[in-house]
């Protein structure tokens, strides 16, 4: 069965204090510039670019710079509590790391949505598969390129990204 990933809300509190606890180890500081993108990051859901957490942060913190967004997520990356995923040609977002099961994507070409989605049949078909040729998986990672609804031209068709199920602030997708 084919299903939407609608994994429960983040422990943004949590995830924060994680945070805090690596910058304090590394000897960074905390500053209210980092936290402001780090409670974007947590709280966005999906998946999100530089540039649209920078939007994000930039709605609290005017004078927050790209070079800012882009260091922060480089350290929560470090620290795992982000996870970086390159979708297409050079199309890097990043998500929640280990905060929910496996997944896969499904990516729009024309408008840049990604949709999580889990398939207990593709998994299970992807180990038979890799054990018929006696290989172990270990990880792997599984992206539909395609259109969506509207991008196909189907009459009366809607665009995921558009309708509001898959921005940057609340969907379970969203824009590359």
């Amino acid at each position: 069965m084919l299903e939407a990933d609608d994994s429960p809300a983040t422990n943004v509190d949590g995830l924060m204090g994680q945070f805090h606890a690596y910058l304090t180890k590394k000897g960074l500081k905390s500053t209210r510039q980092r936290d402001v993108i780090a409670l974007k990051f947590f709280s966005a859901g999906g998946h999100v670019s530089i540039e649209d957490l920078l939007a994000l942060a930039r709605a609290e913190y005017p004078r927050v710079g790209y070079a800012t967004v882009y260091r922060t997520l480089k350290l929560l990356t470090e620290c795992g509590l982000a996870a970086e995923r390159r979708f297409g040609e050079g199309h890097t977002m990043y998500e929640t790391a280990g905060d929910s099961a496996h997944h896969d994507h499904l990516i729009c070409v024309e408008c840049g949505f990604v949709l999580e989605f889990h398939s207990e049949e593709i998994e299970r078909e992807q180990e038979r598969v890799a054990r018929s040729f006696g290989f172990n998986v270990i990880r792997h990672r599984h992206e539909l390129y395609g259109l969506c609804p509207r991008a196909r031209g189907i009459k009366g068709g809607s665009c995921p990204r558009l309708e509001g199920g898959g921005d940057a602030d609340g969907g379970r997708g969203s824009r590359q």
